[in-house]
């Protein structure tokens, strides 16, 4: 299956210049769905993950599918403010200004090998704050990966030090 063809690509949105890559499309399907899912765990599986974690919002959706499917623990890396109880935080840069990533203290164990997963891997800005949460946890980053990474913007330069996996790219 062409993954690619099942990710509608919208111009302009949500602004001038912007090709948006939806992964709405690719959802809706449940073969695609399903391959995407197949492809992370077929890689993962042979893997010793204590945890997968992944971000708010889009990340969640691969994440906790994978976690299942992989029978491991899932961790919600969220806005600030979201999360109940004691939070780590990370700050990113954003094009303009910072935001905050958090993610509760007890998530992740010391020495806990932790998978982290993102819809999309664009300036790499976000899972670089997310690596960081986990480390601050005392966790180890075994992977971070993406189920779209836009090769132009360069995300992986900013995850440099980590191992980067992406099922399709632009």
């Amino acid at each position: 299956m062409e993954l690619k063809e099942k990710i509608r690509s919208i111009p302009d949105f949500p602004k001038p210049g912007i090709l948006f890559r939806d992964i709405t499309t690719l959802l809706k399907d449940a073969d695609a769905f399903q391959e995407v899912i197949s492809i992370f765990a077929e890689r993962y599986a042979p893997s010793a993950i204590d945890i997968i974690a992944a971000i708010e919002s889009r990340g969640f959706i691969f994440g906790a599918a994978l976690a299942a499917r992989l029978r491991t623990g899932f961790v919600p890396i969220r806005k600030p403010g979201k999360l109940p109880g004691k939070t780590y935080t990370a700050r990113y840069e954003l094009e303009y200004g910072t935001d905050q990533i958090e993610m509760h203290v007890d998530a992740v164990s010391k020495g806990n090998k932790v998978l982290l997963i993102d819809d999309l891997l664009a300036t790499g800005g976000t899972m670089h704050a997310a690596c960081s949460l986990v480390e601050q946890a005392g966790g180890m980053v075994i992977e971070c990966a993406f189920v779209v990474e836009l090769a132009d913007l360069k995300g992986r330069d900013k995850l440099t030090g980590y191992p980067v996996f992406s099922v399709v790219v632009y």
